[in-house]
């Protein structure tokens, strides 16, 4: 097994997080070798797809029905299409769902890029209060950091990756640095002048996205084109992706080293000194192994995966990692519960239809559990995400009649889902099975993560109040469903090596460093303490800038 060390430090993982370190180390001086599971995927030649219509799709765009009716978990449960199935783990090859535990879908890309290639791209700021409830309501651990810490860090992301929205001035959902948001449509305005009248205080307001609305030339990126073909990847760079912003300015520095197809399984660790001294891998095309050394190691690999990388760093013969000193490791795992949705026919305005395709729509924010309101049976909140649209209308009868009626739309329609918090409950935990390994040789992971009584109580608020809302405002014919709430579908996952001010209740520290070892930074959702009920990966971007700065500060002082 060959061992090397010709750089400053290693980043492991290459999605929002592992992009953003691999930026900021390389833009302070350090010579990074970033490590990544999945096969390249080179920005613009590797999306196979980008701008082929649905009918030049293979299957026009679906998963064919033999393939889902396999073994084939991604195809169930991966919001896959035949244009970018390729990003995602072919789970027949890198199996991970078996029969221990409690049902749980860990949904994994298999490229370089991660889960930027195939994320939703809604950006939204935490607020003070989602930082301060586990204090306040004592639940779970509390965060070692407040909102004021990372307003700073927010704004020097956004400003870099771009993020369309609109100012709003509310306390539980703090503004960004935004570009100029993606219009509204008219219906959406129609329903938002009502909403809002209807009731008093909650809001509809634009999508928060990180699909650019004004060019960065000295990017070399382009404005949003609405195609609504993101999940093909984007040649224009209009959406943040670590191909498209993080990786060609880390490559511009000159200091950067990709390894795809290299399989991290743990991390070499010396007690005596307290610091990780490898990282050990595997080449998934050879089969060879391989330690790599430096002075930092920042694990991005993505919240479960980097947990399994943490458990799986163990002394020989013990069972126990090295980096559990408090027992929290792989527990407090969280996602959000979303599988709620309310929709209505939107009256009137035949005469309009949406130029374009909008990858992105309206936004309700959180309204319940805020400003002393009365109790309603759960602790936390929700919003939703959803968008108005009109399809062309279904073909009925024959020759040209037919021909005439597909000219023609169906009404306007509303459509949108909730999102809830999760809370963090101690006994929702990953682990390392004892026996079944991949081909690797590395453990298989058992969940055993559940959603509660606080959650399901919300969901069903979430679909009362929808309806309500809908309702008041004037749309017809309006439904609700709800569909089996699994842990692991919002792809959100969160928790399992979190951060807290105290080494004998957390993994790691403010600072996204390792207690057990100062030169090691988690800075995906393993580190999470909480959910909120709005999407993490801007935290995440901003809470890995912030941790890379602190780090690079510590190794110049001589502290790590």
């Amino acid at each position: 097994m060959a061992s090397t060390n010709g750089f400053d430090a290693i980043v492991i993982g290459s999605g929002v997080s592992g992009g953003w370190a691999a930026k900021e180390l390389t833009e302070k001086g350090m010579r990074v070798l970033m490590l990544d599971r999945g096969y390249m995927v080179e920005h613009g030649s590797g999306y196979p797809y980008d701008g082929t219509p649905a009918f030049d799709l293979p299957a026009r765009g679906n998963v064919p029905q033999p393939i889902i009716d396999s073994d084939y978990f991604i195809a169930k449960h991966g919001y896959v299409s035949s244009s970018n199935v390729q990003f995602y783990n072919d789970d027949r090859l890198n199996p991970y769902a078996f029969d221990e535990g409690e049902a749980f879908r860990w949904i994994r890309p298999a490229a370089v890029g991660g889960k930027s290639l195939i994320w939703g791209r809604w950006c939204f700021r935490w607020s003070p209060a989602d930082f301060e409830a586990n204090k306040r309501e004592g639940v779970g651990g509390e965060w070692p950091i407040g909102y004021d810490e990372l307003a700073p860090w927010y704004s020097y992301v956004e400003n870099y990756a771009g993020v369309s929205g609109s100012r709003e001035n509310l306390a539980y959902l703090p503004d960004s640095e935004f570009q100029p948001p993606m219009p509204m449509n008219i219906a959406e305005k129609w329903l938002k002048e009502r909403l809002e009248a209807q009731f008093p205080g909650r809001k509809l307001i634009h999508a928060r996205v990180s699909n650019m609305t004004e060019d960065k030339p000295e990017q070399n990126r382009t404005r949003c084109q609405y195609r609504n073909q993101c999940s093909n990847g984007c040649s224009f760079g209009a959406y943040f992706s670590t191909q498209a912003v993080t990786l060609p300015a880390a490559r511009a520095t000159g200091r950067l080293t990709v390894r795809p197809n290299a399989v991290v399984s743990n991390l070499e660790y010396d007690p005596a000194s307290k610091r990780v001294t490898g990282v050990r891998f595997v080449d998934a095309e050879t089969g060879q192994a391989e330690v790599v050394k430096a002075d930092l190691v920042f694990l991005c690999a993505s919240a479960m995966a980097s947990v399994q990388i943490l458990m799986n760093s163990q002394a020989p013969g013990s069972g126990k990692s090295w980096f559990d000193t408090s027992g929290t490791l792989g527990r407090y795992v969280m996602d959000h519960i979303f599988r709620v949705s309310i929709s209505g026919d939107v009256p009137g305005m035949t005469d309009y239809i949406e130029y374009g395709r909008r990858p992105g729509g309206v936004y309700v924010p959180r309204f319940r559990n805020i400003d002393g309101e009365e109790d309603v049976g759960f602790r936390r909140g929700y919003g939703y995400q959803g968008s108005a649209w009109r399809y062309g209308a279904q073909p009925e009868g024959f020759g040209a009649a037919m021909k005439e009626g597909m000219r023609r739309y169906a009404p306007w329609r509303f459509s949108m889902g909730a999102f809830g918090e999760c809370l963090p409950y101690e006994d929702n935990r990953v682990s390392l099975h004892p026996t079944k390994v991949d081909r690797f040789g590395i453990p298989q992971m058992v969940f055993n993560v559940t959603f509660r009584d606080n959650e399901l109580k919300m969901m069903a608020d979430a679909r009362e109040q929808g309806e309500i809302m809908l309702r008041k405002a004037g749309l017809l014919h309006v439904k609700s469903s709800e569909s089996e709430h699994v842990p692991g579908d919002a792809i959100h996952e969160m928790g399992g090596a979190r951060m807290g001010a105290d080494p004998r209740s957390s993994v790691l520290n403010a600072w996204s460093q390792a207690h057990a070892a100062p030169n090691l930074f988690v800075t995906d959702g393993a580190q999470m303490a909480s959910t909120s009920c709005v999407n993490p990966s801007l935290t995440y971007m901003a809470l890995t800038a912030r941790a890379v700065d602190h780090a690079v500060r510590q190794k110049q002082a001589g502290a790590i």
